[in-house]
């Protein structure tokens, strides 16, 4: 009888985001908002709830909280997501939402001589993380879950200019 009964609504959260191939912490996140969007207004289930509940949730993490304008659209995100894929009801018109401010700010960014300088502090396997990082663009995940064998270093003589070191990286397939 136990196997008869209907999944709970984080089970079903969590089997639709599967189904539909989101990441982990997408998954993760996703889960603490709508978990912390019930419990805001008293363990409601989402179902009895419509756009007001939404409206003041949303106003709540911007104005109460202080939260930064990504973390506002996330919460937003997930929520919408939990009313169109996983109870498959309309949310309602949201209408017009306290925003969180977006706070300006300049990109820091290092000269190429100060990235130098900051990888010549690093030795060993952080070193060639960072390298990898620095000269393909791949973010910390992507770099971290790479296999030593999938990256070759090959000697070069006569090396100059940025390549004085005489090394060179280059990426192997990694079933070789």
């Amino acid at each position: 009888m136990d196997s008869q009964r209907k999944p709970r609504l984080m089970e079903r959260v969590r089997r639709t985001l599967r189904t539909k191939r989101y990441s982990r912490r997408t998954e993760k996140s996703y889960c603490y908002w709508i978990r912390y969007f019930i419990r805001f207004h008293g363990l409601q289930h989402p179902a009895a709830m419509d756009a007001r509940e939404v409206r003041s949730f949303l106003e709540h993490l911007a104005v109460e909280r202080h939260v930064a304008a990504a973390t506002q659209n996330q919460a937003l995100n997930a929520i919408v997501f939990l009313y169109r894929r996983v109870l498959e009801q309309p949310i309602g018109n949201i209408g017009a939402v306290t925003r969180a401010r977006r706070t300006r700010r300049l990109p820091v960014v290092l000269s190429h001589a100060e990235v130098l300088r900051v990888l010549a502090c690093m030795r060993g396997d952080i070193r060639l993380l960072a390298e990898r990082m620095y000269g393909s663009g791949l973010r910390v995940t992507e770099v971290s879950r790479l296999r030593r064998k999938a990256v070759g270093v090959v000697r070069q003589s006569g090396a100059s200019g940025a390549r004085a070191a005489g090394v060179r990286f280059e990426w192997r397939d990694a079933a070789s």
